[in-house]
């Protein structure tokens, strides 16, 4: 039957090095590690990339302006339509009246659904060219938790090599701790002289 001694690094024992005693505060450091300061780095990670999204979107919001146009015709030559955001779409000439009146077009992304004379909404930049909709608050959202979720896996996995490293300095230690003392020790045992 084995019996496991608990905390045995912690105590005074003539079996314990200095290295065991490095191993036992390493542990103590890696848990505080992984269980406080992963959690608070990814949390100050997510909060500083939710601030950058949302003066990207901002940015974005303030550039873009959003006009309703209808479907003049497909664009010749178009490909398979291709997926973009959950929903199939494909390149047409639109038309729409700016403020002032006239008639302008361009070439935007439509639904494919979308047949000639359909008003879609359509997104443009500052020199009348089509563009993606400004991000929404759940992407914003979801890009700082996916920034902060992978800051926390990063940190840990930092730490826990860390922790190998230094697990291994310390065998290394020790058994040439070992090695040392029973040098010291071998010849008492046996009743050999070195």
């Amino acid at each position: 039957m084995r019996t496991r001694v608990r905390g045995w690094r912690w105590r005074r024992n003539p079996l314990r090095r200095r290295s065991d005693v490095v191993e036992a505060w390493t542990v103590v450091v890696v848990a505080l590690l992984l269980c406080v300061g992963a959690p608070l780095l990814g949390a100050a990670t997510a909060w500083w990339g939710y601030g950058q999204a949302h003066a990207i979107v901002a940015e974005q919001r303030a550039e873009r302006h959003h006009v309703r146009a209808a479907v003049v015709d497909k664009e010749s030559g178009t490909l398979s339509s291709n997926q973009l955001g959950g929903q199939h779409s494909y390149r047409a000439t639109v038309r729409w009246s700016a403020p002032d009146g006239t008639e302008k077009s361009t070439t935007a992304r439509v639904p494919s659904g979308s047949r000639h004379g359909d008003t879609v909404d359509v997104w443009l930049d500052s020199r009348g060219k089509s563009v993606p909709p400004p991000s929404d608050g759940a992407q914003i959202w979801q890009h700082s938790a996916t920034i902060g979720s992978f800051t926390v896996i990063g940190t840990a996995l930092t730490v826990l090599l860390a922790h190998r490293a230094v697990r291994a300095v310390a065998l290394r230690h020790r058994m040439t701790e070992w090695d040392r003392d029973w040098a010291l020790t071998e010849p008492e045992w046996t009743r050999r002289r070195a």
